[in-house]
């Protein structure tokens, strides 16, 4: 039984009208046409080449929603980002033409926008606090604040959306809008953007039959609305889906099987030889007989398919595409594109920066997790290193405690990963549509993290500090906050680097805890700097940011204390104040070839491990495109 839904749940005429009036999309963009498109890449392990686009040609025009269908493999994800200009470092050769002219990606990308399998939306803003930063984003800031109110609400009641305006997208512990919804908001914030064309690819992957009916009847209503080209690589959509289509291209190994008005797809299918049955998927039948891979006879299944290929090849349909390729061209008009231009890049950075700020104290996984953790071990550092003595017996744990609160802090920065991962998605998506660039990206990441490390820093040392009595003086206090500022801050600076490199959570923290163990082993705690294997003394502990702090740290409490020797006068360190009775701490420091005078020095490589990690994460983010 088809899937229906009300026409009242659609957007109306009026609200048609508003996104028509809102100027957010325009019909200078007549056809997408493509010819011969062919894509290679090299087989591994040999010198052949394989074709796994060949060959394509096409035309959609505007009002069009297509559906491009074939089953796994057949190419039709590489033809979505051919397309949509996302192919990176393969053999490609064809021609795309807007409107029958060339353009180049950067007028391409103005005119375009792509929503990806997966939302990546950030689950703890609102519907329309993901518009209105999709639109602060995207949008030049000439734009007033009302018309982008403007523009939002015509969005949000386009796509149902304005009962669910105010509630969360949804995190892992905060539930928020459904699958269809999500999906719906998704479209929406490219919609933002002002595309002519749309590319969606799976849009309904994850969606029951009744959610895809939904997001694709939302989506055929503005797309026929406002003239869009909206191309969607589908799998196997239920007929009511299906049937929402204007056009279908459907591929199998790379090569074009059909191509056209999907009201024709019936007929052209039983002038070969195989008519659709009635009361039967058509979308379900066509994939059955264009796919080898599950067939059980493959050599039948396969001459079938070059059989239909070759019929597709010689068809009149087929020679008419060309022909109107050809005609477009002939007709080539201009792409003219909205004079507003795009947000400036100075006021980026402060969206974002708006942005992470919503989503720090909204989302507990951000901050709120990691402080309640940091708490946790500082009452566990200030109750097991209680109100150390001055006693020679209390060196030991004084050196210690200091490894372990800046080690540990250090080495659970891992709980940020999720998080990070959740941005450096979200920037992805946001990057391939043109909305901004790493830069400030990175910039925004950096300035958020700043004041919750600093709180952070504040809070457990103002527990552990005081309850293991470290030298009790405003002075030494701000200094062991501000070096365990700086660790925090570069902890956190690796986890972005790690993170930005590879990106998936398990390769990220195994990687970073790997590093941390690393850091520890060479800080100079477990190993004194003196005996360190030079190996690993002459590089690795050179650019471990834990021992500077571990050094900082160690000056900070030795060189402003002397220690009481025990009995008998039998004191553990040799120092001048032996005969006193007494260890001066820097006889402590010695035995590490620690100095004093130095913590301008080490504050400043400090930093410029900081500032190293962030620019190695910008690079990787410059060069890596997904």
């Amino acid at each position: 039984m088809e899937t229906t839904k009300p026409e009242s749940q659609h957007g109306t005429l009026a609200d048609v009208e508003a996104l028509a009036d809102a100027h957010l999309l325009n019909d200078t963009v007549q056809t997408l046409s493509f010819d011969s498109l062919t894509v290679t890449v090299p087989v591994k392990g040999s010198k052949e080449e394989k074709k796994i686009l060949d060959n394509v040609s096409g035309i959609i025009r505007a009002g069009e929603m297509v559906a491009l269908m074939g089953p796994s493999g057949s190419g039709k994800t590489t033809m979505l980002n051919l397309l949509a200009g996302r192919t990176h470092k393969i053999a490609t050769s064809g021609k795309i033409f807007v409107n029958g002219g060339e353009l180049s990606k950067t007028k391409f990308r103005k005119i375009s926008s792509y929503v990806e399998q997966e939302d990546h939306l950030i689950g703890s803003l609102t519907a329309r606090e993901t518009l209105d930063f999709s639109a602060r984003l995207a949008l030049s800031n000439s734009i007033t604040a009302a018309e982008r109110k403007r523009r939002i609400d015509a969005l949000l009641a386009s796509f149902g959306l304005v009962g669910n305006q105010t509630t969360l997208v949804g995190t892992p512990i905060r539930r928020g809008l459904s699958g269809g919804q999500k999906r719906r908001l998704g479209v929406a914030s490219s919609l933002i953007t002002c595309p002519k064309i749309l590319f969606l690819d799976e849009p309904t992957s994850g969606l029951d039959s009744a959610a895809s009916y939904e997001v694709m009847s939302y989506l055929k209503n503005v797309c026929k609305s406002n003239k869009l080209i909206v191309i969607c690589s589908i799998h196997q959509p239920s007929t009511s889906t299906f049937n929402l289509f204007d056009s279908l291209y459907l591929l199998s190994q790379g090569k074009m099987c059909y191509s056209g008005s999907l009201p024709e797809t019936r007929e052209y299918f039983a002038s070969i030889g195989h008519e659709i049955p009635h009361f039967y998927n058509p979308a379900e039948y066509l994939l059955d007989i264009i796919n080898v891979d599950f067939a059980q006879d493959k050599q039948a299944a396969s001459e079938q398919l070059q059989v239909i290929q070759s019929k597709w090849n010689s068809s009149e349909k087929l020679s008419a595409i060309k022909d109107q390729i050809v005609e477009a061209q002939n007709g080539k008009t201009d792409v003219v594109l909205e004079a507003q231009g795009k947000t400036t890049q100075i006021l980026i950075p402060v969206v974002l920066l708006h942005r992470s700020f919503v989503k720090s104290y909204r989302d507990v996984f951000a901050y709120g997790v990691r402080i309640a953790m940091y708490m946790g071990l500082a009452i566990m550092m200030g109750t097991v290193w209680l109100r150390l003595s001055t006693h020679q017996e209390s060196i030991q744990p004084f050196i210690n405690a200091i490894f372990f609160g800046s080690a540990f802090m250090s080495f659970m920065a891992v709980a940020y990963i999720p998080a990070f991962l959740e941005d450096r998605a979200t920037f992805i998506k946001e990057r391939n549509n043109g909305l901004y660039g790493p830069t400030s990206f990175i910039i925004a990441n950096f300035f958020i993290g700043v004041p919750y490390l600093f709180l952070i820093a504040i809070l457990f040392s103002v527990v552990s500090y005081w309850l293991s009595n470290f030298y009790p003086s405003g002075t030494a206090f701000l200094y062991w906050v501000m070096w365990l500022f700086l660790d925090l801050l570069a902890a956190e600076s690796l986890v972005v680097f790690v993170s930005s490199l590879f990106p998936i959570f398990v390769v990220s923290l195994a990687l970073t805890a790997f590093l941390n163990g690393l850091w520890m082993s060479v800080g100079g705690f477990l190993v004194s700097p003196r005996i360190l294997n030079v190996f690993w003394k002459y590089w690795a502990r050179y650019i471990d940011y834990q021992s500077y702090v571990f050094q900082g740290m160690m000056v900070n409490e030795f060189s402003r204390r002397n220690y009481e020797c025990g009995e008998g006068c039998h004191c553990m360190y040799s120092t001048p104040l032996e005969d006193k009775c007494m260890i001066d701490g820097d006889g402590v420091l010695a035995v590490y070839g620690y100095k004093t005078g130095k913590n301008g020095e080490w504050a400043g490589i400090l930093v410029a491990i900081i500032v190293g990690y962030r620019l190695l994460s910008w690079l990787v983010l410059k060069i890596k495109r997904t």
